[in-house]
């Protein structure tokens, strides 16, 4: 099991193009990737369920993954967020 924490940088938090991202990104893994935020933890490949973590800007959201590949999941869903998911 794989577990991080992140702080989100971009001014928009995780909006639909963001969480869009991130459940695409959790797809291309094997292992189960949980999201958690203040308690509330949902599927990582769950585009609506991210979307109900409603994370603004500043917020910090954990990633855990369960699985053969849980470590490049954790990472590349990692680098989405300190990208920024690619906003300036």
């Amino acid at each position: 099991m794989e577990t991080k924490t992140f702080t989100i940088k971009n001014e928009l938090g995780i909006h639909a193009r963001a969480a869009a991202m991130l459940a695409r990104e959790s797809g291309r893994f094997k292992s189960r990737i949980f999201l958690e935020r203040d308690g509330m933890e949902v599927d990582g490949k769950s585009l609506l369920e991210i979307l109900t973590l409603a994370c603004p800007k500043g917020s910090r959201i954990t990633i855990r993954a369960e699985g053969e590949d849980a470590r490049d999941a954790v990472e590349g869903l990692g680098v989405l967020i300190e990208d920024k998911f690619g906003e300036n």
